[in-house]
């Protein structure tokens, strides 16, 4: 029989208690921004996402909506520093599509959309056409939008499904210091 070394042992056992440790800190009521470090194979470029799990309000038993926030990641520094590359709200479900006609139409361009409305903590609902998802399961998020979203300790957002349904999804929002300070939103 081979000899286990004692330094694998204690770097397994360190490391599990730690992965435990680390998991028994986040209780599962409690929502959190994660962080992932990804990278866009296609052009070899690195960026930052952050993902927030929400909850529906009138739907039972459907996949939980997340807000996704991308950001570039500059090589030379720290990873957490860039600017914002696009930020969704993910319904998970086939969204009602609107199409903009453009203030200048050169051929048959039209915008979808998907018309919003939305509130953060106590200020008045506010109503706005995001841009569809490249995947019509979301809404893209403007700049200013997301400014205030992420000034906010509470959102709900209301669009409709595909058949007309309205589709409610709320987010208690954490300490959004990190997403705003590594995306540099204003």
């Amino acid at each position: 029989m081979k000899p286990i070394p004692l330094l694998v042992v204690l770097l397994t056992a360190g490391g599990s208690a730690g992965i435990a440790a680390a998991a028994s800190q986040d209780s599962p009521g409690t929502p959190s921004w994660q962080l992932s470090l990804r990278n866009d194979t296609a052009r070899d470029y690195p960026y930052t996402r952050f993902t927030l799990a929400g909850k529906f309000v009138n739907t039972d038993g459907a996949a939980a909506p997340s807000m996704i926030v991308d950001c570039d990641t500059d090589r030379a520094s720290h990873p957490l520093t860039g600017r914002v590359l696009s930020a969704s709200v993910s319904a998970g479900a086939a969204l009602k599509i609107i199409y903009v006609e453009p203030l200048e139409i050169h051929g048959t361009s039209y915008f979808p959309k998907v018309a919003v409305r939305y509130r953060t903590d106590g200020a008045p609902e506010e109503r706005q056409d995001w841009p569809a998802g490249p995947d019509k399961l979301s809404a893209v998020i403007p700049n200013e939008s997301l400014a205030r979203i992420l000034r906010a300790r509470s959102i709900a957002i209301i669009a409709e499904d595909n058949r007309g349904a309205p589709v409610t999804m709320r987010f208690d929002l954490p300490n959004s210091t990190s997403v705003r300070e590594g995306c540099d939103v204003k």
